[in-house]
C-alpha cells in the first residue's frame, strides 16, 4: 500500500501508459491487418487474444531486451521477418475481388500478431523498462492498462480498412518501414553506419517500397492464376 501512495509510482505508471500509447500505433496496424481476413465474430477474439498475448510477450521481452539488442544479426533476421509478414498481409488484400474471399484462421492471425510484435517491440521495451525503473509491479500494471488502448486502436483500424482499402497498403508499408529500420539498427551495422545517418531512412523507405511492390505483385498473380 505504501508503494501505491508514493508519487513516484504514479508518475512511472503514467510514463509507461503514455509510452505504450505512442509506440503501439504500428502494433495496432499489424493486429488489424492480421485480423481483417477473419469472419466478423472472430475478429474481436483475434484482437483481444493478440493484444493480450502481445503485452505478456512484452513483459517477458523487457527482461532480456537489452541483451538481445546487443546480439549481432538478430535485428537483421527480425527485420527480414517483418518484411515477409508485410508482404504476406498485403498479398491477401485483393483476394475478395471477383470471387469469394478466403478467410484465415484465428490461430494464424494470433500467430502473425505475436511474431510481428516480438520483432517490433525490441526497441520499444527499452523505453518501457527505463520508465519502470526496475519495478516489475509497475511494469506489469502499466502494460496491462495499455491492453484496452491497443484493442481500441486495432478495432478502429479494422473498420477504417474496410471503408478505405488504401489504408491496408499504407499499413503494409508501415510494417516494411519498421522492417527496414530494424535491419539498419542491427548491432553489427551500428558502428559502420554511424557516419551515414541517411542510410537508416533509406533502409526504412526501401523496406516500405519492397513490401508494397512485392505484396501487390503476388496479389495480382493470385488473381490472374485462376483465369488461366
Amino acid at each position: 500500500m505504501e508503494m501505491l501512495s508514493a508519487p513516484e509510482f504514479w508518475v512511472g505508471l503514467v510514463k509507461i501508459v503514455w509510452i505504450n500509447i505512442i509506440l503501439s500505433g504500428d502494433n495496432a496496424v499489424v493486429i488489424a491487418l492480421a485480423a481483417r481476413s477473419l469472419p466478423p465474430h472472430q475478429q474481436k477474439q483475434a484482437v483481444f487474444f493478440g493484444s493480450a498475448a502481445a503485452v505478456v510477450l512484452r513483459i517477458l521481452l523487457t527482461i532480456v531486451a537489452a541483451r538481445l539488442l546487443a546480439l549481432p544479426y538478430l535485428q537483421i533476421v527480425g527485420g527480414l521477418l517483418l518484411l515477409w509478414i508485410g508482404v504476406q498481409l498485403l498479398s491477401d488484400e485483393d483476394e475478395s475481388e471477383g470471387g469469394a474471399k478466403t478467410q484465415g484462421t484465428l490461430f494464424a492471425a494470433v500467430r502473425t500478431i505475436l511474431i510481428a510484435d516480438l520483432v517490433m517491440s525490441l526497441d520499444n521495451v527499452i523505453a518501457v523498462a527505463a520508465a519502470a525503473q526496475g519495478s516489475m509491479t509497475l511494469l506489469i500494471l502499466g502494460l496491462a492498462i495499455s491492453i484496452p488502448l491497443v484493442i481500441f486502436g486495432s478495432t478502429l483500424m479494422i473498420r477504417l480498412m474496410e471503408r478505405f482499402p488504401v489504408i491496408i497498403v499504407l499499413g503494409a508499408a508501415l510494417i516494411g518501414w519498421v522492417g527496414g529500420e530494424t535491419i539498419a539498427s542491427d548491432a553489427s551495422l551500428v558502428d559502420k553506419l554511424a557516419s551515414y545517418h541517411w542510410v537508416h531512412y533509406a533502409a526504412a523507405a526501401l523496406g516500405a517500397l519492397l513490401v508494397v511492390a512485392l505484396g501487390k505483385w503476388l496479389s495480382q498473380r493470385r488473381n490472374v492464376a485462376p483465369a488461366h
